[in-house]
């Protein structure tokens, strides 16, 4: 018979904060969200999911969040590349800027856009619109999940070795064909992590694009300013639908980080038992 430890009273104590945390903060908010939204039935939700504007919203945020992700993650790996394996003047400077999008608020972000672009009147001279249209969008959005890519992948770049590499080039490998099969198989735990990491940022942005696209309805609207403006009209089971929509795409994506999280420490147990063998 296995014996249960004895919890010490401040042990159930920090169990039953937590646990209230995570209710008030959590919990609570979620059972609001799905009784507002179900509370006339299922059809009411299906037919605001399915309404022109969502559908328009849903597509917008979809293109925004994948043309992000994919950007993000190629110039992650370049600038994770260039400040772990390069030295240069201002490599502190530019390492130190690549978490300013954690610390400067979004609406900064999209407020300075819109500035640059028609307070000092750059956009004359474009030959398309950037500011409050879909170029600026996509520019903030990018911004605001930028570092995610870069963190991941630098420390895992900065653990590979060089002697494979070294190897591989002293056999006639090309620059190329080193990265390819030996520099990505070493750093896709990290490149994957951070797109995962990049697409939930990008999805759930409000601020910067609400002020660099305008939340022009069917135009430059996201699921995000969709339920915002439900809300406002005082369409209570809209933006609820689609919060509840954007909840369970945000769980795909926990889910997907923790199983993320856990497959290289399991490639690793499997590799030390086929040595040991």
């Amino acid at each position: 018979m296995v014996e249960k430890p004895v919890r010490p009273p401040i042990a159930l104590l920090l169990v039953a904060i937590v646990l209230l945390y995570a209710g008030i903060l959590i919990i609570a908010p979620v059972v609001t969200i799905i009784g507002g939204a179900f509370q006339q039935g299922i059809q009411p939700v299906l037919t605001q999911l399915t309404s022109p504007d969502a559908l328009a919203a849903l597509k917008l945020t979809a293109i925004l969040t994948v043309l992000a992700a994919l950007i993000n993650t190629v110039l992650g790996v370049v600038v994770a590349w260039v400040l772990v394996r390069q030295n240069f003047p201002g490599k502190a400077l530019l390492n130190g800027l690549v978490d300013l999008p954690f610390v400067m608020s979004p609406v900064i972000v999209g407020f300075g856009l819109a500035v640059l672009l028609v307070g000092v009147g750059w956009s004359t001279t474009l030959p398309f619109q950037i500011a409050f249209a879909f170029p600026g969008m996509l520019l903030v959005t990018v911004f605001v999940s930028l570092p995610f890519v870069i963190r991941e992948v630098m420390p895992v770049l900065a653990a590979l070795t060089t002697e494979q590499e070294e190897a591989a080039r002293t056999l006639g490998a090309s620059q190329f064909t080193v990265f390819r099969r030996i520099i990505v198989p070493g750093i896709r735990h990290g490149v994957i992590y951070g797109l995962v990491l990049t697409l939930a940022r990008a999805l759930g942005e409000f601020g910067a694009v609400a002020v660099a696209g305008g939340g022009i309805k069917g135009l430059t609207e996201t699921a995000t300013l969709f339920v915002y403006r439900t809300m406002q009209n005082r369409n209570e089971v809209g933006a609820y639908s689609m919060a509840i929509l954007l909840g369970l795409i945000s769980i795909a994506v926990l889910i997907t980080m923790n199983v993320l999280r856990h497959r290289p420490a399991a490639e690793k147990e499997v590799s030390h038992v086929d040595l040991a063998e």
